[in-house]
This record gives structure tokens, sequence and C-alpha cells, in this order.
């Protein structure tokens, strides 16, 4: 495995760049500006090898953008209603970044750091201190996010996060894929498969009700293959709502039961799901298929990426160049006590693993 790092200056600081490259010539390029993907390189169907991560030409773009292009959000992914928990019974005001609500842990959240960079012999370490109360969040967090990439194109995610002080902690990973690639324009004729006979409705501010409701018989049915784009303009709330997808599935698999420590809840730890989500490209014959240990998957088909920093392509990329499938906590859990709990305690490192592995349909 050939591992390279360099500087790239910013007026905000030195970002450090990690290119990954495998012995069959694909590769990941990675940034330490929100723990982020900036390329991952992976043949087609005829052995062509080309860019599946949507991507900015400068990578100080990725800086403060709206897509949240590539990186690694937190402290808290997606939406905490009105920028409100109550914890121990301390209520905390979090910034509403997003009126009225929370969004991907506000304006100075992960994405928008530069983390600590460590080489490893098939990837790197990124690593960040986040003080008490940044962002308005109790306690202070350790994050680690950890990338390793392996000659059958698996690029393997470790989200850690330790605490000295109870709170609430959601990471994830925010690519946006096009597996005919980077710069190919649309990507609503890729097929989607979820593992998720349940999905979050939401108001229409995309906060999620508390139901947990069946797919099936409604555009949300991914259980089989379907494309992006065959209900997307379907006449149903959850579409209205966000001009395309933008909600949470619930993953089929066991839960096991919550335990107590303390008198405080302990997020229970699962197995990888494997190919909890698999994305296909039929004209480049690109497939995708990731495994996970968390509860939930966010996938947001770019309804928003029309005016977006110019793509290596030089032009801005349009709505639904690209879909980001975002392996998560649920979103307001902190309010949602019937929701999976993504409580940090001291002591009790989050530990959670997304795998992204790709190949060609036969």
């Amino acid at each position: 495995m050939e591992v390279k790092a360099h500087k790239y200056p910013t007026d905000f600081g030195d970002i450090t760049l990690v290119r990954l490259v495998n012995s069959h010539g694909a590769a990941v390029t990675l940034s330490s500006l929100g723990a982020g993907i900036l390329a991952v390189e992976v043949p087609d169907a005829g052995g062509e090898i080309a860019n599946v991560a949507l991507a900015y030409r400068n990578p100080a773009d990725y800086m403060a953008d709206g897509p949240t292009m590539g990186k690694t959000a937190g402290r808290y992914a997606n939406r905490i209603a009105f920028g409100r928990f109550t914890l121990d019974g301390c209520r905390y005001q979090l910034d509403t970044n997003l009126p009225p609500h929370h969004l991907h842990g506000g304006a100075g959240g992960f994405q928008n750091r530069i983390w600590q960079t460590e080489l490893l012999s098939n990837g790197v370490r990124f690593t960040l201190h986040s003080p008490d109360g940044e962002e308005h969040y109790p306690g202070a967090v350790d994050a680690t996010v950890e990338y390793r990439w392996s000659d059958d194109n698996e690029l393997s995610i470790m989200l850690k996060a330790a605490s000295d002080a109870p709170t609430v902690v959601n990471l994830t990973n925010h690519t946006y894929w096009n597996l005919d690639g980077a710069d190919s324009g649309c990507a609503l004729d890729h097929a989607l498969q979820l593992k998720a006979s349940r999905w979050l409705p939401t108001d229409e501010t995309l906060i999620p009700t508390g139901e947990m409701a069946p797919v099936v018989g409604t555009p949300m049915d991914f259980i089989s293959p379907k494309r992006l784009g065959a209900d997307i303009n379907a006449d149903f709330p959850a579409l209205r709502y966000g001009k395309g997808y933008d909600n949470c599935w619930v993953l089929d698999r066991e839960v096991s039961p919550a335990t107590e420590s303390d008198g405080a809840i302990v997020v229970c730890h699962h197995a990888m799901l494997r190919d909890a989500v698999v994305l296909t490209a039929a004209r480049s014959g690109r497939r995708l298929r990731i495994d996970t240990d968390q509860p939930g998957v966010q996938v947001y088909t770019g309804n928003w990426l029309a005016g977006s920093a110019h793509c290596r392509s030089g032009r801005s990329y349009a709505d639904y160049d690209g879909v980001a499938i975002e392996a998560q906590g649920l979103p307001d859990a902190p309010n949602r006590p019937e929701f999976p709990s993504q409580r940090l305690n001291p002591g009790s490192p989050m530990i959670r693993n997304i795998r992204y592995r790709f190949d060609c349909v036969d």
C-alpha cells in the first residue's frame, strides 16, 4: 500500500491531504479538513479507474460548505429539533444554524475543523479535541476517525468518541456518490437497495415525528433494488418536504435491550450489518456495498447541490448529481427516548463502523 501525505496551505491553516493507493492502482484521497473523503478512484466494468466521490476542485472550498461534502459530521450529525435537548435534568440550547433547528453540530461542527493526522501502514488516523461547551454541547470530547484502504477496494471507517462528562454524539461520513464518475451528471438512475423495512416520517422541517413507519406501499420502499428517480416526483409528503429524498431509514437488525450503568442508559453496540445498503450504476457497472453497525441510514439525493463550489470539471454541481448515504444514529434521538440512545458517558467510548466495498456487477 502506498501512503503519501502533503500539506495544502490555506488562509485558515494547513490542510493535510493523504493519498492511499493499493496494489491495483485504485486510490483514496483524504483530507484533515473535516476528516473527509476527497476522492475514491475505482474501476468500472471495463477496468477504467475513475473517481466516484463528488469533490471540489479546491481543497480549501470544503470549509463551511453547505453540502458538507465528503466530511465527518458532528458532534451530532443530522438534526436536533430547535437545537434543544435535556440531559440529566439540565437543558442545553445549541445554535440553530438551520433555523429553527440544529444541524451537523452547528457552524463550528467537526466537519469544519482541521484534525490532527497520523499516517498508518494502510490508512490514516484523524483526531480532534472538542472542548466542553463547544457549540454549547456539554463535556469535552476526543474524536477519532480512522480510514483503512485494502487491495480488495474496501474503505473502512472507524468512528470513535470519548467524553469526560455525559453528552450526546452522532458521527457519520457525508460523502456523495456518483458511480458513473464524480462529474458525470445526474445520479438518479442509480439503483438503491436498503435492508430497512421502516423509515422515520418527519414534519415539513424534516424533524422526525417519533414514528417508525413501514416502507411497504410507499415511495420509501427500497427493500428490493429501485432507481433513485423512480418515485422521486411522487405526491408524497416526505418527497415534497425535501424536494427529493432526505430521510432516515431504520436498518433491520436485532436490537439488544438497553442496559443501565449508574442510572444512565448505555448505547448498545451491534454487529456489522452486511450489505445494509447497495448502490449500483448500470451504465458503468460499478457497485457500492455498505456494511455498518449504525442503527440508521440517511439517504439524501443531493436536492440542493446547485450553487456549490466548483468541481474538478470547473462547474458547480447540479441538484441530484450525487447521493449521500449516511450511516448514523437516528436524527433528534436526544429528544426521542423511543429511538436508540446516542448518549455518550465517561469511561464508555462510542465506537461505530462503516465499510464501503466497491466492485462491479456481473
